[in-house]
């Protein structure tokens, strides 16, 4: 009896499981130290700030570690960018604060702090075809020539992502981690009804 010559054909391999993998790139956060702050002053004292009142009204003082910057108002108000979880938020404030005491103004409140916007961005593990999502998802932008990735704002998710045909995406305009992992649920629920 012959013996049976080994298939060579591999068996379809399984729907390729998605990999996300999703990370808050970027918190931008705004709270008031409600006292009033000496631009001027804490420009000429502090060696991480810029100040040019002629072009714009704040001061920047930027943050080593963690890695933040800040805009300083002053009425006090501050607005907080690059930090990339709520413990290095606060640290960046505290930071502040002390940045504050060196010109002998000093803070009494515990700020409140407002998430204003969460950036996150990663790869939802599937190839996409953008002019096929351009076609066929609502609230689209693509404009290859200008921008290879696709715009599609989530409006039930409150959320902008950014798609790119390599899987990578861009999530902003939500105000918690949980949102974040809310709207990619959604982005992918619907990428998967019309693909």
């Amino acid at each position: 009896m012959a013996k049976k010559a080994k298939s060579t054909t591999k068996p379809k391999a399984a729907k390729k499981e998605e990999k996300r993998d999703i990370t808050v790139v970027n918190i931008v956060v705004s709270t008031s130290l409600e006292h009033d702050i000496p631009l001027e002053k804490m420009a000429a004292t502090l060696s991480n700030t810029e100040y040019n009142p002629e072009q714009f009204p704040g001061l920047v003082i930027r943050i080593k570690d963690p890695k933040t910057s800040a805009l300083i108002f002053s009425s006090g108000k501050v607005v907080c960018t690059g930090a990339r979880n709520m413990g290095e938020v606060e640290e960046s404030i505290k930071k502040i604060i002390k940045s504050l005491e060196k010109i002998n103004v000093k803070i009494k409140v515990k700020p409140v702090i407002n998430i204003q916007n969460i950036v996150a961005s990663g790869s939802i593990g599937m190839d996409l075809n953008l002019n096929t999502l351009a076609m066929k998802l609502k609230n689209t932008e693509y404009e290859p020539e200008q921008f290879p990735g696709l715009v599609y704002k989530l409006k039930e998710a409150e959320a902008t992502f950014l798609l790119f045909s390599n899987g990578k995406i861009v999530c902003t305009g939500t105000k918690s981690e949980d949102d974040v992992g809310e709207a990619v649920e959604k982005l992918i629920k619907n990428l998967k009804k019309v693909v």
